[in-house]
């Protein structure tokens, strides 16, 4: 059996939410591999948060981020369900990280879904001409395109983004954390980037 240190449980909790006694089981239940640890919280705890995805998020916050030299700023509206929720600690933080993260990462959409299905097929038919040009095989295709789609929304979508802070977890899952300490849906609604141009990249 694997021995559980308490960086490794720190770590499972940053990513999760999850309190110390739950993430030392799940670490101990996969053999101290975080990735099934992760797995094995979803199914208990966070299929908690999950399934408070379908509430209504009607309450929250507008938060804003100005980058040094007032050249780049964000804003963003950050939706939970209650008042006392929006006034925590928790969510204030995620609430100021996820604005520093669409300044830095220049997110063009929320999440997978927002995205139109004109760019979505224009993708892949660049990807398509990309693939007959390398004279890739038609039969892995379907494949090759899959991936390529995932790389784009990791790219343009924030929820998808590796969180700059800590590249080991999304924004999916930095929300689904705290969606865990706080029993509330948390819901990213809109954000607006503003760069005046020639301003260099946030960083």
């Amino acid at each position: 059996m694997a021995q559980i240190d308490m960086e490794t449980i720190k770590t499972l909790r940053e990513r999760t939410g999850a309190g110390v006694l739950e993430c030392k089981k799940a670490l101990v239940a996969s053999d101290g591999d975080i990735d099934k640890a992760i797995d094995v919280l979803r199914e208990k705890g966070l299929t908690k948060a999950v399934s408070k995805a379908s509430r209504e998020a009607a309450d929250g916050m507008v938060f804003s981020y100005i980058h040094a030299g007032a050249k780049l700023g964000v804003l963003l509206e950050l939706n939970c369900e209650t008042d006392f929720v929006a006034r925590t600690e928790d969510f204030q933080l995620l609430g100021k990280e996820i604005a520093m993260q669409v300044a830095a990462s220049d997110p063009s959409y929320v999440r997978p879904e927002d995205i139109p299905s004109d760019v979505i097929e224009h993708e892949k038919e660049l990807y398509r001409a990309q693939l007959e040009q390398e004279k890739k095989p038609q039969q892995v295709w379907d494949k090759i395109i899959d991936g390529k789609l995932a790389a784009y929304y990791k790219e343009t979508c924030l929820m998808q983004q590796p969180y700059i802070r800590d590249e080991t977890k999304t924004i999916e899952e930095l929300i689904k954390g705290v969606i865990a300490k706080t029993g509330e849906n948390i819901v990213v609604a809109r954000f607006a980037r503003f760069n005046i141009a020639g301003a260099p990249s946030c960083s």
